[in-house]
């Protein structure tokens, strides 16, 4: 796939790339915190989303983080990026996982109906792939 360069009239060639996002992993009173989706696909997910232009993905997720559960964190580090082209359906991401912790009562907000702690043993059933980030943090994969 090609554009036209509106200045030269060259030809330029269009890529598709990978968009690039964060989960967070948010450690709170001995589980994770979760939300309920507000958008499609609707179900339970791993606070996060996209980076904006400009930003760090490290603001990204103190800022996602914020929006959906109302919780100020703080970043302990990095986990693991998970890139599989079908990881969700709408487009090909690539998320950037941070592990965080946090104090306070989880609200959910912005995109999110609702923010509550699950253990291990009460997770629901998670969209994307976040069961298996959410399996590899409890197992201590990466």
């Amino acid at each position: 796939m090609t554009m036209q360069c509106p200045v030269c009239l060259s030809e330029i060639p269009v890529y598709k790339n990978p968009v690039p996002t964060v989960d967070i992993l948010i450690e709170l009173d001995g589980g994770i915190v979760l939300i309920e989706r507000k958008n499609p696909p609707l179900g339970w997910a791993l606070p996060g989303g996209f980076v904006d232009y400009g930003e760090s993905f490290e603001h990204a997720a103190v800022r996602e983080a914020a929006e959906e559960t109302g919780l100020e964190v703080t970043l302990i580090r990095q986990f693991h990026t998970y890139s599989n082209p079908d990881r969700d359906q709408r487009q090909h991401t690539a998320s950037t996982v941070f592990i965080a912790q946090a104090k306070g009562i989880p609200c959910g907000a912005d995109d999110a109906l609702q923010a509550q702690v699950f253990s291990r043993e009460s997770l629901p059933e998670l969209v994307f792939d976040h069961q298996q980030i959410v399996d590899d943090y409890f197992t201590g994969k990466y």
